[in-house]
């Protein structure tokens, strides 16, 4: 499974510092959600996160595809989220981490 995740881990991180303009305020965080399920969630800049969603959501829409296509051949689940820093900090805050 290791694998899987490094594999799948290195192809977002190659795409997302293609796309968006400050790959140094970009975070990868995954997520074990159980056996052979996995959740991605990119915490980027504000202003990265339209840029990597796109017009309408298509360009997050055809990232997610690839993913899903990259996991599915090894059996696994894949989700991504994709997030501000802001929004990420809401969320630790509502869910009391």
């Amino acid at each position: 499974m290791q694998a899987v995740t490094d594999r799948l881990r290195n192809f977002l991180q190659f795409v997302a510092v293609k796309l968006i303009d400050d790959p140094s305020q970009a975070q990868l965080k995954v997520t074990e959600l159980g056996p052979k399920r996995l959740r991605f969630k990119l915490i980027l800049a504000q202003a990265d996160v339209a840029m990597l969603i796109g017009r309408n959501g298509f360009t997050a829409s055809a990232i997610r595809s690839v993913l899903k296509a990259g996991a599915e051949r090894e059996g696994v689940q894949v989700s991504l989220q994709i997030h501000s820093h802001e929004e990420e900090a809401e969320f630790m805050l509502r869910d009391g981490h």
